[in-house]
């Protein structure tokens, strides 16, 4: 396994595993094993943004800063600042054209910008706080996971699941794979995805707070609406759950579409 990373503090290179140290931005390469062949690709970050977009080289290329944003202390009292604070430890290890990618400093905000070659079967992108996951003209299966921010996949292929909890879930497809099940939920914000014209699935969609758009044309029916009671210790509970099915072009796999407080938007591209 090759392990390659990058902090603020010192540097060394070893057979398998180099590390640059740097203050505030760096870039690390990662070499696939086998380039040219089909790869997948792991990112993990607790406090921080994501973006992934295509170039023509061989390599994986990481550019990781550390955002600015951290106000003076009222305790400096017009001092001279000599340090940032804000020191990088990222890690990318790749064994087996299986790239993965983390940060070790978990409450410092970092910022990845990934540049990767053509042939990725599989993407998995997670973050919890502090920046958006965005996917640019990237062909694989993506699964994308954030907690307070958006997702946005713009002019994608393959399939995708989707998920976030404060954000929007904005998506583009170019073409997409017509036997995989698609997902795009949210808790706070719009769900709005792109298809091609020709697309085909089973709509399964629900908002809460919001309605659901669409300028396919499509056969709808409204599910009858699902009511659960239920009596604990004196506390009475009444749910109802009202989901909106349809057959895109005649029906497919099943495209789920959900939030709480947000529009859904199916749209057609022109």
């Amino acid at each position: 396994m090759k392990a390659l990373k990058f902090t603020g503090l010192v540097a060394l290179a070893l057979a398998l595993s180099t590390r640059l140290m740097a203050q505030e931005s760096q870039q690390l390469t990662v070499p696939l094993s086998d380039p040219g062949k089909p790869y997948k690709l792991n990112v993990d970050l607790v406090t921080g943004s994501i973006k992934v977009s295509v170039h023509d080289g061989k390599d994986i290329i990481i550019d990781a800063s550390a955002p600015h944003g951290r106000k003076e202390a009222k305790e400096s009292g017009g001092m001279r600042r000599l340090s940032s604070g804000e020191n990088l430890d990222v890690e990318a290890r790749e064994k087996n054209n299986q790239v993965r990618i983390s940060n070790n400093m978990p409450n410092k905000n970092v910022a990845l910008d990934i540049k990767i070659p053509r042939g990725a079967t599989n993407i998995k992108l997670m973050a919890v706080n502090g920046g958006d996951i965005s996917v640019n003209d990237v062909s694989s299966d993506i699964e994308a996971s954030n907690t307070n921010g958006a997702i946005k996949l713009t002019n994608i292929s393959g399939s995708a699941v989707a998920n976030t909890t404060n954000g929007r879930v904005l998506v583009t497809f170019k073409t997409l794979d017509n036997k995989a099940a698609l997902a795009f939920t949210t808790l706070n914000g719009d769900v709005d995805v792109t298809f091609p014209a020709t697309f085909k699935a089973n709509l399964k969609a629900r908002s809460d707070n919001g309605n659901v758009f669409s300028d396919f044309d499509m056969v709808t029916e409204k599910s009858p609406s699902k009511s659960t009671k239920t009596a604990k210790d004196g506390m009475y509970r009444i749910t109802i759950e009202d989901w909106v099915y349809g057959k895109i072009n005649g029906g497919g796999p099943e495209l789920l579409m959900k939030n709480m407080n947000g529009n859904i938007y199916i749209r057609k591209a022109k």
